[in-house]
């Protein structure tokens, strides 16, 4: 088999620990039970070859022997076709899989990643512009509560996409977005209950606190 390898910064600033992407590879690796290492590149600094990887100074990209894939929802589809653990091989469920993947992307965090940097940044001012951010997400939110209620899974069983709508979804809720949506939470509840996110979650926060402790930070 080949050696997977998930790059990612070597340190980030508190406030997006433990919701960096990498979180969403890592995540994934572990539900499938593919072995990996982690490696880093500066978060200051990005150089020639980060730039080569991934071509806006992101991450993570993955290594996958000859292949390097950058953003998190390809590199989630690459491993999914490797794993049944995150995609079935029948087409008509595999189908509705990558569907609700790149939903949770073009569909989901296209409203909530806007809403979720004003969060981060502390700006609560209604201007116009705002309002209407905040009106898409209220739509897509509301879209996915009829979704969940009475659904534990978006489709028969838990795949790769529930990884990804998982983590878009649980970063409205970190700043209170899902007060309105008990069918959401509880999703998210079950989501990152798994063994698997549990994991991944505690090693990214391992891995920047290692940082910290080699004086990484600035």
């Amino acid at each position: 088999m080949a050696d997977l390898v998930l790059t990612t910064y070597d340190w980030v600033p508190d406030m997006p620990r433990g919701y960096v992407r990498d979180l969403r590879v890592r995540w994934a690796l572990e539900e499938a039970g593919l072995p990996y290492r982690v490696q880093s590149v500066p978060f200051h600094e990005r150089g020639a070859e980060h730039f080569t990887h991934q071509p806006f100074g992101q991450v993570p990209w993955l290594t996958d022997d000859d292949l390097s894939l950058f953003e998190s929802g390809a590199i989630l589809l690459h491993l999914a076709e490797r794993s049944e653990s995150l995609m079935p091989t029948d087409p008509n469920a595999r189908s509705a899989v990558i569907s609700w993947l790149f939903a949770a992307l073009n569909s989901v965090e296209a409203a909530s990643l806007p809403w979720s940097l004003y969060q981060f940044a502390g700006d609560n001012q209604q201007t116009p512009g705002r309002q209407h951010l905040d009106a898409f997400l209220a739509a897509r939110l509301q879209q996915m509560e009829t979704t969940l209620t009475g659904r534990e899974w978006l489709t028969d069983t838990f795949t790769v996409a529930d990884i990804l709508m998982a983590d878009v979804l649980r970063l409205v809720g970190r700043f209170d977005g899902l007060a309105d949506h008990p069918a959401c939470r509880a999703y998210i509840t079950r989501t990152t209950g798994r063994p698997a996110f549990i994991k991944a979650h505690a090693d990214q926060m391992a891995h920047f606190a290692a940082a910290d402790k080699a004086g990484h930070q600035p």
